[in-house]
């Protein structure tokens, strides 16, 4: 685990914010549905942007000022997150940005790679017309987001590459499963990888979509494997780092 340090605390424990930004100055006292769902899409983004560090706590008492809400709407955000594992809920204690081991990360890595592998079987020489002219037609997706710099649009689009393999794939029952999986590891690269934004490459989904077409299951095995193992060994590189604090003011605005 990452540990927190001094600084973290002190962060932690700041009753001023600053100013909002444009995405916490759109909640307001309302407690309403429409203003959950923007505090839920603020942190959402903070943390796949990584401005939210592994280990951070997220003290109601800044938040909700920094939101302009109750402490009642904000909590029923946090265990949403906390149930989409997207923040790690301590009784007694609060939340936190998830801090994971090593040994986690590469547990769902590891998850990855076994459940993908069968998808990608499953796809070996199947894919029909209408499924490679989707698959492609994802893929300039991905590349256009990465040339333009939007960075949360290319993590999302490059998880999602690997959500449409499992419903072309037919995998109803794994769809949850796999979009789980791909959650927690887009959250993992966006903690320990900001910079990088979405590692996923869009030309290495493209050759696993070449190995697929041509039929040629050692290759396209052989692509995910190393694409799925390029991503464990970046986040691995970096997830011994310490934790830094994290002013939630800063963050979120005020």
């Amino acid at each position: 685990m990452a540990t927190r340090s001094r600084r973290s605390s002190s962060a932690d424990t700041a009753t001023n914010t600053p100013a909002l930004t444009n995405d916490a100055a759109a909640a307001t006292a309302d407690d309403s549905p429409s203003v959950e769902e923007r505090i839920y899409a603020s942190i959402t983004t903070a943390l796949l942007q990584g401005r939210l560090r592994p280990g951070a706590q997220l003290v109601e008492r800044d938040l909700a000022a920094a939101f302009g809400c109750t402490r009642g709407a904000l909590r029923k955000v946090l265990a949403r997150l906390g149930f989409e594992g997207k923040l790690v809920l301590a009784a007694n204690r609060g939340a936190f940005v998830p801090s994971p081991s090593e040994e986690d990360i590469r547990q769902v890595y590891r998850a990855r790679q076994i459940v993908e592998a069968g998808i990608v079987a499953a796809l070996c020489g199947a894919l029909s017309a209408a499924h490679k002219r989707r698959l492609r037609a994802h893929v300039r997706s991905e590349e256009k987001a990465l040339r333009s710099g939007a960075i949360e649009e290319s993590v999302r689009l490059a998880g999602q590459f690997h959500v449409l393999l499992t419903e072309l794939a037919g995998g109803t029952e794994l769809l949850g499963l796999v979009g789980q999986l791909v959650a927690k590891t887009e959250l993992y690269k966006a903690l320990f990888d900001p910079s990088k934004g979405s590692a996923c490459s869009a030309d290495e989904h493209a050759h696993i979509i070449d190995a697929l077409d041509a039929g040629d299951l050692p290759a396209a095995l052989a692509a995910m494997r190393e694409h799925l193992s390029e991503l464990e060994e970046r986040v691995v590189g970096q997830v011994r780092k310490s934790a830094a604090g994290e002013d939630l003011g800063a963050v979120f605005g005020r």
